[in-house]
């Protein structure tokens, strides 16, 4: 199967949808990879890497467009709907439920669309969301304490406090993935941190891995009234599979925060669960709302793309793999991968996307 792997176009994405080992392993098996040119220079990845793992480089996107199966990191962009086509196999990070112009891009278009994060495993855990939550958690702190300083906008407030002086709070809505990985590094530079989740079963697990160093609280209206004006740096890490992502704080919530806290909504490619936030990009990543630093880039592990394309081709490639080897069959022959399909034959597929969009 033709293989191709377009540069992404998302304002400084920098990531590749497959590497050079991928594209290698790819190569072995006899399916022809077709990379447009420079698409991995931002990762780390120049073309003689490419030609040399087996691939032939290709002068523009339409060259790598053209092919039986496209693999890419983030949903395509209006410029590129022209691109997708009938019979065509796109695989990749689409977050559909808080995008309607795509969606009905892919549905009029009849590609077969499987979006990475409803590639669902028995358990409910998501095999390829996982590895780009745990850098977009991590980085959520980094992002956060840079804008929390005060030549950023920010209160002047360093997370990790200091001897005789408070050190930050941390205020984490969600115990999943991201709030897992933001809290991680939150304890590691000193902050203090509170993590808000609706499954009690999670806030125990949390109590093994942190002990007293996390307070771990049940979420709800008034738990989270009580706790986001006092935070220095509120995270939201609110996942539900498919859907847009709840909003749990309200404006007015907000408008109780100090001047110059920080939010970083790491749900914003689902809608974001704060009601003032907004997409933003990393070349214009924040912005001031009701006095507070608002961040809401949706393609956060673009930041770091070396590392994150490297630790996301070690999770898609052996399902590359199987949709290079088998075609769609096998979305049949793994459920697993089935569970990723959300658009086939100019129809919605994925039940939680016809929930957001049950006129389509």
């Amino acid at each position: 199967m033709e293989i191709g792997v377009p540069k992404e176009t998302k304002d400084q994405e920098y990531r590749v949808g497959l590497s050079p080992s991928s594209v290698r392993s790819l190569c072995e098996r006899k399916h022809p990879v077709f990379v447009e040119t420079q698409a991995g220079v931002g990762a780390g990845f120049s073309d003689q890497d490419y030609e040399a793992a087996g691939a032939t480089v290709v002068p523009d996107p339409k060259s790598a467009w053209n092919r039986e199966l496209v693999v890419k990191v983030k949903e395509p962009l209006p410029d590129e709907y022209t691109y997708l086509q009938k019979n065509q196999v796109l695989f990749t990070y689409l977050h559909l439920a808080a995008n309607r112009r795509l969606t009905e891009a892919l549905i009029d278009s009849g590609i077969s669309a499987i979006a990475y994060e409803t590639v669902e495993l028995p358990n409910g855990k998501l095999p390829l969301l996982n590895p780009m939550s745990i850098i977009a958690g991590r980085l959520s702190v980094q992002f956060g304490a840079r804008y929390l300083e005060k030549q950023q906008g920010g209160r002047g407030v360093l997370l990790g406090g200091f001897p005789g002086v408070r050190s930050g709070r941390v205020v984490i809505l969600g115990g999943g993935v991201v709030g897992t990985e933001a809290a991680r590094m939150a304890v590691g530079i000193g902050a203090q941190v509170q993590i808000l989740d609706v499954n009690v079963e999670r806030l125990a697990e949390l109590e093994n891995l942190f002990g007293s160093r996390v307070e771990l609280l049940y979420s709800n209206s008034s738990q989270i009234e009580a706790v986001v004006p006092e935070a220095d740096l509120l995270i939201g890490a609110v996942l539900t599979t498919g859907k847009r992502a709840p909003k749990l704080v309200t404006r007015e919530l907000v408008k109780q925060m100090r001047a110059g806290s920080v939010i970083v909504d790491v749900a914003v490619d689902q809608g974001g669960c704060v009601e003032t936030l907004q997409v933003t990009s990393h070349s214009h990543p924040t912005y001031t709302e009701e006095g507070v630093v608002h961040f809401g880039v949706p393609n956060m592990p673009g930041a770091v793309p070396w590392t994150a394309t490297q630790a996301l081709n070690n999770s898609t490639l052996p399902y590359v793999i199987q949709l290079a080897d088998q075609g769609l069959t096998a979305l049949e022959s793994n459920p697993i991968l089935g569970k990723g399909l959300n658009v086939q034959k100019q129809q919605l597929i994925h039940p939680a996307v016809k929930e957001v969009f049950p006129d389509l």
